[in-house]
């Protein structure tokens, strides 16, 4: 049977073309066409070029919003509130202490030479008036004589508060670099044998007194093996002892509270989600985890540098650190009242411009936070 081939198309069809078909189409096709020459046209713009224009639009928005700006000045004028207060009840409760003048005197002195030093000093005066002076001198950053050292007490306290930002520093360094890895480290193999030990560490660094630890180092690497000097400073051996022992029960409750945010970061769905898609578990951990976990680590972190500066004079003690705490207890003993006073200026500041900077470390962590305050 003969079976007849395929026709072929006529030679009169032309194959259709775009150029073919353009010069008749009406005026929309003449319009979509146009778009689709221009690069820059929203109907060839990829959803990432219009993504990151978004991401740009929001980048050209200032960046100190009046609501910014209304909580900076809340807080700045919280921090004025709280120097303020701190000031006042030091100044009545050192009064409370007996009076100072009896210290620096002779027992055998006359009352008249006691009462001209009194009054040349300005104790005399009812406390009412002497808190009147002191304020007045205090908004200008005059606290007075030191009674002791017969210098100017900021002058004095500036000049050993060095030495204590330094130990706090290295020991807040410390602090970090075993707390932190320790802490996750424990999170993420829970229930192991790094986690038990890790965690019976933490416990006994929040058990020893600071004291104790002290004395057993320099009895040890300093009596024993000779390896560290007792104390002062002078070189980098000098810091090891002092940081340790400063550092031993902030790092240990910073260990467990990392532990603690991260075991509950672990269970929330974006780590599930993020492990599903295939990435590898440090970039889970480290990118994902962490950041989301910094939080209570922050919080902990600021509150901790405020102790360190203020709560390290047994350390300094111990180990004759020549630094801001250590002036301040000699102070307290000698009732040196303007000494005392301007230390507690440098404290409070120091402490309300470091929870400050913790409050905008939140903003940067979870803006969230920066919503809530800027809505606030």
């Amino acid at each position: 049977m003969q079976v007849n081939p395929i026709p072929r198309p006529s030679a009169s069809i032309q194959e259709l073309t775009w150029d073919g078909v353009a010069p008749t189409a009406p005026a929309a096709w003449k319009t979509i066409t146009a778009e689709l020459a221009n690069p820059t046209s929203t109907v060839t713009k990829p959803a990432v070029t219009a993504d990151a224009d978004r991401s740009r639009a929001r980048d050209t928005r200032p960046l100190y919003t009046p609501g910014v700006r209304a909580y900076l000045l809340s807080r700045l004028g919280q921090t004025v509130l709280v120097v303020f207060l701190s000031l006042t009840a030091v100044f009545f409760l050192m009064r409370l202490g007996g009076d100072p003048v009896l210290l620096f005197l002779p027992m055998d002195i006359q009352a008249k030479d006691l009462t001209e030093f009194r009054q040349r000093l300005g104790f005399n005066d009812p406390v009412a008036v002497q808190y009147g002076r002191f304020m007045g001198r205090a908004v200008r950053g005059d606290f007075g004589e030191s009674l002791r050292y017969k210098q100017d007490a900021l002058g004095l306290v500036l000049a050993r508060l060095p030495a204590t930002l330094y130990l706090a520093v290295a020991a807040l360094g410390l602090t970090f670099l075993v707390a932190v890895p320790v802490g996750v480290l424990s999170a993420v193999r829970r229930g192991s044998l790094f986690d038990f030990f890790g965690m019976g560490a933490a416990v006994l660094g929040q058990a020893v007194p600071g004291f104790w630890l002290g004395l057993m180092l320099i009895y040890l690497f300093s009596v024993q093996l000779g390896w560290l000097p007792t104390g002062g400073t002078g070189s980098a051996r000098h810091f090891v002892m002092p940081c340790v022992v400063l550092a031993s029960f902030y790092a240990a409750r910073m260990a467990r509270i990392t532990r603690s945010s991260v075991l509950d970061t672990l269970n929330e769905e974006f780590v599930l989600t993020a492990r599903a898609k295939g990435l590898a578990e440090r970039v889970v951990i480290a990118k994902h985890t962490l950041k989301n976990s910094a939080i209570p680590i922050v919080t902990l972190a600021g509150l901790d540098t405020g102790q360190l500066l203020g709560g390290a004079v047994i350390t300094e003690t111990i180990f004759a650190w020549p630094g801001l705490g250590r002036l301040t207890v000699q102070a307290l003993l000698n009732r040196d009242f303007p000494v005392v006073l301007a230390a507690v200026f440098i404290f409070s500041v120091t402490y309300t411009l470091i929870n400050l900077v913790v409050d905008l470390l939140y903003g940067w962590l979870d803006p969230r936070t920066r919503r809530q305050g800027a809505r606030a």
